[in-house]
């Protein structure tokens, strides 16, 4: 395989937009797959996939198209991530409730293998163990790094338990303020703001086209 060339920011994108359709495409039984059909699947140009491609190296033979386990690898790789991840879920409200139906999280990282709640007997039947966050060290599984966190209260005392027990990556949807330290990391989903972006945007563009 040729020397891998630094891949531009735009193509990094979407990249991940092609491993989640690979390993779709993988469990349905797909081995190898031509660009022209993997354009149709995921809607980006053949052109364009072949130049994201081949920041690579050289992935594909003509005529053959592209080994699908082949491309899988090399996307897990280059992205970093890890289809067996192990996720945890910190509260079972609604909102966590609705996310564990959204678990396997599409042939992408992995899947949420427990959750943690203030009160678990009340939680009922969600597919996965749920404990008290009174056990929250002695239940969270070792391997896990990744903890999705909807809960309204206690949040900074609960971020600091799960830095303190190995979580180095957190998916927050608390909406609120809370701090950690180096080296963690925090993915914040705040859907209030990124709606007033949208109404934001869309007034400003219907203003540009009154005169």
């Amino acid at each position: 395989m040729e020397e891998k060339r630094p891949v531009p920011k735009a193509t990094l994108h979407r990249y991940p937009i092609y491993l989640k359709a690979l390993r779709k495409l993988k469990a349905a039984g797909v081995t190898k797959i031509m660009s022209k059909e993997l354009a149709d699947y995921v809607g980006i140009e053949a052109t364009t996939i072949r130049r994201d491609f081949g920041f690579l190296g050289n992935l594909g033979r003509q005529g053959y198209g592209y080994n699908v386990d082949t491309l899988i690898q090399v996307f897990s790789e280059e992205l970093g991530l890890n289809f067996q991840e192990k996720i945890i879920l910190i509260g079972c409200g609604n909102l966590g409730k609705a996310l564990l139906h959204y678990n396997y999280w599409d042939h992408v990282v992995g899947e949420i293998v427990c959750a943690f709640d203030r009160e678990p007997e009340k939680i009922g039947d969600v597919g996965i163990p749920v404990y008290s966050m009174s056990e929250f060290t002695e239940k969270k599984p070792p391997e896990a790094r990744i903890a999705i966190l909807c809960i309204s209260q206690d949040v900074q005392e609960t971020v600091d338990l799960l830095v303190q027990n190995g979580i180095n990556g957190i998916v927050d949807f608390t909406a609120q303020h809370f701090t950690v330290p180096a080296g963690i990391h925090v993915k914040t989903i705040d859907v209030v703001t990124s709606i007033q972006e949208l109404v934001f945007e869309a007034n400003s563009e219907n203003g540009s086209n009154i005169r």
